[in-house]
């Protein structure tokens, strides 16, 4: 079968989502002066990342909305209330530092120019339109995808079926014509290919899950490995290399 369009994940896929929160959130505990005595700054990166994954798990599960997933980060990690007014002028100044330290992976842009002409191009994000748009409008992405769907309006999130089989009727494809690319194993890899997507990992070292159990699906290490992957599409019969 053809692959005809690839859809991608954006945070820690095309762009260095880790790198950027971390140097971000270091400035910005600096600037607030939230460094404490009994607390060094990588445990409060920690525990900044692990607020993080909860509060995301609860949207992504439908819990919260996207807004309210940011200011109960906000109030978790500082560990008092805050009217939302304030809980989001706080994320704001966090913000301008994240966005300061934004970047690309280095193999991003010559896999995209690999493929500009044989592949159509999508996005699907467990974010917001608004916050993703104008993070591919930054990097230099935006124009590069046909359509950019993400959980906050779409009202389902990935690893549901709908969220991946909802981009496929955007582009017009049947799931096994569509290639969804992904840094998380479970989030990404695992919903993908239970949609009927021809699935593949970006193991970037950053995901906290692993797979349990099998699943058709490809791990790379890089993006270089994509083209011949998206061109050949060996999914049938091809063993996981999840695990």
């Amino acid at each position: 079968m053809t692959i005809r369009a690839v859809v991608w994940d954006v945070d820690d896929t095309l762009f260095d989502y880790t790198t950027a929160d971390r140097a971000g959130m270091r400035a910005h505990l600096r600037a607030e002066g939230l460094l404490r005595a009994d607390e060094g700054v990588e445990r409060a990166l920690l525990r900044w990342r692990e607020i993080t994954d909860a509060q995301w798990a609860r949207f992504s599960a439908g819990e919260v909305d996207f807004l309210t997933q940011r200011r109960d980060r906000t109030r978790v990690f500082l560990g008092r209330e805050l009217t939302d007014d304030e809980a989001d002028a706080w994320f704001r100044r966090y913000l301008a530092h994240y966005e300061a330290a934004w970047s690309l992976f280095p193999d991003v842009l010559p896999a995209l120019e690999v493929l500009a002409t044989s592949h159509r191009h999508a996005v699907l994000s467990n974010s917001s339109i608004t916050v993703q748009e104008h993070k591919l409008r930054v990097l230099g992405l935006l124009d590069r995808f046909e359509t950019v769907l993400c959980a906050a309006e779409l009202g389902v999130a990935k690893p549901q079926p709908g969220a991946f089989l909802a981009v496929c009727e955007a582009l017009g494809l049947p799931p096994r014509e569509v290639a969804y690319v992904g840094d998380h194993p479970e989030i990404d890899g695992r919903g993908a290919a239970e949609a009927g997507l021809l699935s593949v990992w970006i193991d970037r070292g950053t995901a906290v899950a692993r797979v349990v159990g099998e699943v058709v699906a490809h791990r790379i290490s890089t993006l270089a490995e994509l083209p011949a992957l998206v061109r050949a599409d060996t999914r049938f019969g091809a063993p996981s290399t999840f695990g």
